[in-house]
């Protein structure tokens, strides 16, 4: 039997409470131990002879206790003991404070290693409340200390305890990645990998090791992603008759552009393939995901079958339904509008003619999913933004009936390098054209200084029709915080700086009912200038806006400010975006002169992966994908691409990995965390 599965509290000094403390790190057997990885490590590598020992850094030294150590009250429940240890080149003095017992410890003559910030002077060097241990053990000292995440309660002495009993049985590990792939892409094999992850003998090992174990993450994760894309590619789907979409095109007001033209194109051939759609429509904002959905409700409704669309707000699903319901009317498709909001009479009703198969195309928020919701014929589920909803939701709505097709639509652009991450399971359409006609948002970027400008500037584009939007990063103002990151505080006083323009309010404290009222006054031109936090990020069309004024922009990761960029120039007038910014930092005008000189999405999402990390796009944890234990998306971009060329390669021979059972139960157990 493998000592990997025995219980926590098989360790040495662990109890039940002790126990209680590691269950709360999702720390339950002696494997668990092995699988958490150290965040960073501590360079303990290193003697220095007392003399030479740098005063004011932390290091360690090898030194002989000189006289048995002596401990005096200095006042009721504060102790202090001191020692004097030397070495060849010198001498030091230790001071511990109430720790009485080390008297007993730190015998005189012996030898030990201390590890603590070095005080004093050159001359008169001190080291206060140091750990050690007798010379030559080597646990704390003289190598690269693992330094790993903990709760409250559980010492770091009792994890490296922990972890350095489980390493002890690093033989029992089973190997998950064949020769092949360890050659070919040059790695350890497992019991090297966490023996040296967890306790290094040098750099080298540390980084063979994090090789290995981070390589094997993506690699398991791109496997079940593939896996699950296989499965969405070859499950039956409902099997339409194909139209030929210029039939739909013909009642469009614009001609659709080669990207759309495109999408729609591979949509209906999944749709009429016999296999059951599962496909991700990306594209910038503006351009024309919404046509592309609305092509696929109109071939879905020919064939006598319904749709549904499910938007995030909604005010979103109300602007969806205005822009939809003309075109499915010219075309003589029911369209109906269901959400929160719908009167419980007008509901039922609706419900009743939906069962009955009397609409064709239902769009809608979150109330899609209830289960008194009952489609007659359903074919296809279309989700907008999907990153606002988690995977199970989007499950819900594609639930709706048996076979059904599936589109999603997104219009954050991921990079390349993390579509499959984000979206393994789904084939992807890329809209990277915009519709023609559509003018581009000029953007700067500008100090505060320029505010008395950008006043007049508001009034100016306020005067001539136009509406404004201003972003703040805090909604309230916090202790040591400039009012002018506050939402509150901006819209206050700016409302005094230029009385005569009616300024709103929105921060993501009011409620849902609030935020549905404040954009609506705002998309009627009852508001003319919003001061919002980034709630106003997602879909709104508002045609007027014409102005977008960003507050610490610096603060934003770049695919944010492109996101919030799009909320203007949605009309015919020329629109701006302003970045305001008080840092000089020469990494900050890196960032905003990419805003400045680039329009493309995409290229912008690529900069800021580079420029940032991943936190755009996985700030939010994805409903349903796996947490990374040691990889690092911005860092270990080339080891991922490795690791989906291998997961390729041994799909390939092994389509359902059958040949790979412990490949395969790893990959399972991956995905089971992340639905938890």
């Amino acid at each position: 039997m493998s000592h990997l599965t025995d219980d926590i509290r098989t360790l040495r000094g662990v109890g039940e409470k002790k126990a209680q403390l590691f269950h709360k790190l999702g720390l339950f057997t002696l494997g668990d131990c092995l699988e958490h990885f150290p965040r960073e490590y501590e360079d303990r590598s290193r003697f220095y002879p007392i003399a030479q020992a740098p005063v004011g850094e932390n290091c360690c030294i090898l030194a002989t206790v000189a006289q048995p150590p002596s401990t005096r009250l200095i006042r009721k429940g504060l102790s202090i003991t001191k020692l004097r240890a030397f070495d060849e080149s010198g001498q030091i003095d230790l001071v511990y404070f109430n720790q009485p017992y080390l008297s007993s410890q730190l015998r005189q003559g012996e030898e030990y290693a201390f590890f603590g910030k070095i005080e004093g002077t050159l001359l008169k060097k001190q080291l206060t409340n140091p750990q050690f241990e007798p010379a030559g053990r080597g646990m704390i000292t003289g190598r690269l200390l693992p330094v790993y995440r903990l709760t409250g309660g559980l010492s770091r002495t009792l994890m490296l305890q922990a972890t350095s009993q489980a390493i002890q049985y690093t033989d029992e590990l089973t190997e998950s990645l064949n020769e092949e792939i360890r050659q070919q892409y040059d790695l350890c094999h497992i019991r090297y990998a966490y023996e040296n992850i967890h306790y290094p003998v040098h750099r080298e090992a540390l980084e063979e090791a994090r090789k290995r174990v981070i390589f094997e993450e993506f690699f398991q994760f791109a496997c079940g992603l593939q896996l699950m894309g296989q499965q969405n590619i070859t499950a039956q789907g409902i099997g339409l008759t194909w139209y030929s979409p210029e039939e739909f095109y013909q009642v469009l007001p614009f001609s659709p552009t080669g990207a759309q033209r495109r999408a729609v194109a591979e949509a209906f051939a999944d749709m009429t393939g016999g296999k059951r759609m599962s496909r991700l429509v990306q594209g910038d904002v503006g351009s024309g995901k919404t046509m592309v959905a609305a092509a696929c409700l109109w071939l879905a409704a020919k064939n006598g079958m319904q749709g549904a669309l499910m938007a995030p707000t909604e005010l979103l699903a109300r602007q969806h339904y205005e822009s939809l319901q003309p075109l499915m009317e010219q075309c003589g498709i029911s369209c109906a509008l269901l959400t929160g909001s719908t009167p419980k009479k007008q509901r039922e009703t609706m419900l009743e003619k939906l069962g009955q198969g009397e609409i064709s195309v239902l769009i809608g928020t979150h109330a899609l999913i209830e289960n008194n919701v009952v489609f007659c014929r359903p074919a296809l589920t279309i989700t907008d933004e999907q990153h606002r909803f988690g995977v199970q939701q989007r499950q819900l709505l594609w639930d709706k009936g048996a076979d059904t097709h599936s589109l999603v639509m997104s219009a954050t652009p991921i990079p390349r390098t993390l579509a499959l991450m984000l979206y393994g399971d789904l084939q992807v359409s890329v809209l990277d054209e915009l519709p023609p006609g559509r003018k581009r948002v000029e953007t700067y970027a500008v100090p505060p200084s320029y505010r008395p400008r950008l006043d007049a500037f508001i009034q100016k584009q306020v005067q001539e029709g136009g509406q404004v939007y201003i972003v703040c990063p805090l909604i309230e103002t916090e202790e040591g915080e400039d009012e002018r990151q506050s939402a509150v505080a901006y819209a206050k006083a700016l409302q005094q700086r230029v009385p005569q323009v009616s300024i709103g309010l929105m921060h993501g404290k009011l409620k849902s009912r609030e935020k549905e009222q404040v954009m609506e006054d705002f998309v009627q031109g009852k508001i003319q200038v919003l001061v919002s936090t980034t709630v106003i990020e997602v879909g709104v069309n508002v045609p007027r806006a014409s102005l977008m004024i960003v507050e610490d922009a610096d603060r934003f990761g770049l695919s944010q400010l492109h996101q919030l960029r799009g909320r203007v120039g949605r009309g015919d007038r020329q629109s701006y975006c302003v970045l305001v910014s008080a840092s000089k930092s020469a990494k900050t005008q890196e960032r905003l002169r990419v805003m400045t000189q680039c329009h493309d999405g995409f290229r912008i999402a690529e900069a800021d992966l580079k420029l940032r990390g991943p936190g755009d796009f996985f700030g939010d944890r994805q409903h349903g994908l796996p947490e990374f234990k040691i990889a690092d998306l911005s860092q270990d971009v080339s080891l991922l691409q490795n690791a989906q060329q291998a997961a390729q390669q041994v799909l390939r021979q092994d389509p359902d990995l059958s040949s790979h059972p412990l490949l395969l139960e790893k990959v399972k157990q991956l995905f089971h965390r992340a639905q938890q």
